[in-house]
């Protein structure tokens, strides 16, 4: 360095020294997330002191700059798109597209029926089948869906926590008619019933036998399956139902703890397993913290693992991961500019050092994503790999003042919440407790608050509005065409097969069941080979474990007392009091969901914000017929029933709910919110829904109607 330059920067160090001096006594320059990490507006070397990840090396424990030494230097990671059409002939041609134009992995999206263990005829699903993914009734589905890829040569991800054992034993059987050995098969199951109990809710058996399941998944997987991930522990969907990213990551290193402990239980050897037990997190748009996860997340593991379980090999600490970008930051209002988040959201999970990953098209926001949509996504992540030379570097951000001192924060913070989890007795009883499911709820209330009152700005939605917005086409499934081809290949499938087979099958499916002896996996292998059905299978374990039932709870006085503003809060109090005064009474509403759908945070954050004005609310249990919802919403008195909807089913089931309205001449308004195209509007509108609230709804803004409608009589159009 040449003395002028020296000379220059020993001035501007004494000079920042001194503002440094100053700032550290002005409080506004740091700040607090609700979960405790510390930020400040500015970093310098100081903030490296007494951190001990600094030593890490990529490729070694705790492996946090990433679990190869040479990371995408040496082989960019898996370009996956999580994808499921309607029927398995639709989703083939899908995925055979995909992978021509560049696609390195699969990833199955199943239907609800399917999640849920219902074949396609069963009474309570029709309005189901084929709707949010592909559906899979028997192995002959599983066939047609890999029709003409080799299974030896392709990793499939598949999604699927309720359904699991019939599913993952299709697979391998369909592998195994096609010529290909179970050890030759390569890719990862999702098993992670945990986190179904938490948010998701695609849940079948109750936790106890649920966690059964999954460690003779491990324990028959560990055996014959060497390529296989017998468990991809997901925080993914945790943060789409509001967890903050502290929590996504403590209660999905908690999970991890607690299936190693299943499987130990089983008597496995910790170091014969858990090498292949891999993740898959959500990738919001809090940029640097989504990077600061991701390597914590890989310091975490390593740390626990060797503390708890003590293993002999090196690559049971190292944390491998899928990532996907979210779903609940895409915004139906200006849709294009989703295109934009995903990219975001896909450099995070890169520069945080994913292993694969899938990018949300622009427009999941309303529907499935259509092809031109999908290709999107997809070139999203190959631009990424090929025009910007972001794998050149391993771990880019590494020694960064901002990043170590925020990846240790969240190893502080995330460590805090798993040692609180381990205190209360791991994470199955912490679910039992409800400790988890609480903290993500006041989360997602806390978010959605930020949002309506302008705090958080969303870019088209509550600021920046595009009065020029046109629309997009979005992809529609015939659903009616889909129970017909799904039921004609049932019936196939139960004139050809040997009925007594199939019986003896699942009698010793049965048997093991209630004896808890033999390997369930094992023997839903042989109760497919003969034919049996995914829903045949998964009748007869809920003979013996029961099917799981969770019990609604409405947290209050959270929404309404994050608004700095309150004075449009405060006027609606009062009217609503003021007509509890004038009626005797408050006004109600009851909030449900339809069908086999049971993402449920839309319908708990409505449920609460309602409460918090001051409506009476009630809040019904999950997967309902719309029978049952009418007889319930009938008895409960209601002035108003909202539906929330997620996954298309407003289109089928929700009309079937007001023929039997109109029929009976209920005076009750009926309204309907969630993941609902502008186009569906009218159809809804023509039954007798008197409105509809799309994606990006301001709440207050719906209180605030839906209480006028209630005020001034509004009736539905009957």
């Amino acid at each position: 360095m040449s003395k002028f330059i020296k000379k220059n920067w020993n001035d501007w160090k004494l000079l920042a020294d001194k503002e440094l001096e100053k700032n550290k006594e002005k409080k506004e320059l740091e700040w607090k997330s609700p979960d405790g990490v510390l930020f400040k507006s500015l970093y310098t070397e100081e903030d490296l002191n007494g951190l001990e990840h600094l030593n890490s090396f990529p490729g070694l424990p705790p492996f946090l700059r990433g679990p190869k030494a040479t990371m995408y230097k040496g082989k960019p990671w898996t370009i996956r798109q999580y994808a499921g059409f309607s029927t398995a002939e639709e989703s083939n041609k899908f995925y055979k597209d995909c992978l021509r134009d560049g696609q390195k992995g699969l990833s199955i999206a199943f239907d609800l029926p399917t999640h849920r263990g219902y074949d396609s005829d069963h009474s309570r699903v029709a309005g189901d089948v084929g709707k949010a993914g592909v559906a899979i009734d028997s192995v002959e589905d599983m066939k047609v869906l890999f029709k003409g890829i080799p299974l030896d040569k392709m990793s499939v991800s598949m999604t699927m926590n309720g359904a699991v054992l019939p599913i993952l034993a299709s697979y391998i059987v369909a592998g195994e008619e096609q010529g290909v050995d179970r050890k030759f098969l390569s890719g990862t199951i999702q098993n992670d019933i945990l986190k179904e109990f938490l948010v998701r809710n695609t849940y079948i058996y109750p936790p106890k036998n649920s966690i059964q399941i999954i460690s003779d998944i491990i324990s028959y997987t560990s055996k014959f399956m060497p390529k296989f991930n017998s468990i991809s522990i997901s925080g993914y969907h945790m943060q789409e139902a509001g967890a903050t990213e502290v929590q996504e990551l403590a209660f999905t290193i908690a999970d991890g703890i607690e299936y190693i402990n299943a499987a130990l239980e089983k008597g496995l050897n910790v170091d014969s397993f858990a090498p292949r037990l891999s993740f898959f997190f959500g990738i919001g748009m809090n940029f640097f913290v989504e990077i600061a996860k991701l390597r914590a997340a890989r310091f975490l593991w390593a740390q626990k693992v060797k503390e708890l379980f003590n293993p002999k090999d090196n690559k049971s600490l190292m944390l491998r991961t899928h990532c996907q970008t979210s779903g609940v930051s895409l915004t139906e209002k200006d849709a294009y500019n989703n295109v934009i988040r995903t990219t975001v959201e896909a450099m995070a999970a890169v520069l945080g050092g994913t292993q694969s990953l899938h990018t949300n098209s622009f427009d999941e926001a309303v529907a499935l994503p259509t092809e031109s949509s999908s290709r999107i996504a997809r070139n999203t992540q190959l631009i990424l790999q090929h025009e910007t030379n972001i794998c050149d570097v391993i771990d880019p951000l590494a020694g960064s003042y901002f990043m170590e001192n925020l990846t240790n924060s969240m190893i502080v913070n995330s460590g805090n919440l798993i040692d609180k989890i381990m205190d209360l007795g791991g994470m199955t009883k912490a679910i039992e407790q409800g400790y988890p499911n609480e903290l993500i709820e006041k989360s997602a209330l806390l978010k959605q608050a930020e949002i309506d009152s302008g705090k958080k700005v969303i870019v088209g939605v509550n600021k920046f509005l595009n009065s020029n917005e046109k629309d997009f086409e979005i992809l529609k499934i015939n659903n009616s065409k889909v129970i017909e081809n799904q039921l004609e290949r049932l019936k196939k499938i139960k004139q050809k097969r040997e009925s007594s087979k199939v019986s003896t099958a699942l009698k010793n499916l049965k048997n093991a069941a209630l004896s808890n002896s033999g390997n369930l996996l094992d023997l839903s292998v042989e109760a497919v080979k003969v034919r049996a059905t995914v829903g045949e299978i998964s009748s007869a374990l809920e003979e013996v474990f029961g099917r799981f039932e969770a019990k609604p709870k409405i947290s209050k006085n959270i929404y309404s007392e994050n608004f700095d503003d309150k004075t449009i809060i405060n006027d609606l109090k009062f009217s609503i009091k003021d007509f509890k005064k004038t009626k005797g009474r408050a006004p109600k509403i009851f909030v449900c969901k339809l069908g086999q759908d049971g993402h449920d945070r839309g319908a708990k954050v409505v449920a609460s914000s309602f409460a918090d004005l001051g409506f009476e609310v009630e809040l019904s249990k999950l997967f309902l017929t719309p029978e049952e919802l009418f007889n319930q919403a009938k008895n409960s008195d209601a002035d108003v029933v909202g539906i929330s909807s997620h996954a298309a089913g407003h289109l089928t089931l929700v009309p079937k709910f007001m023929d039997l309205v109109n029929k009976n001449k209920e005076k009750f308004l009926v309204i309907c919110g969630g993941v609902i195209p502008k186009e569906d509007y009218s159809l809804l509108k023509e039954k007798g829904v008197s409105e509809v609230f799309g994606p990006g709804t301001n709440l207050l803004d719906a209180i605030y109607k839906v209480f006028n409608m209630v005020k001034y009589g509004k009736k539905s159009n009957i």
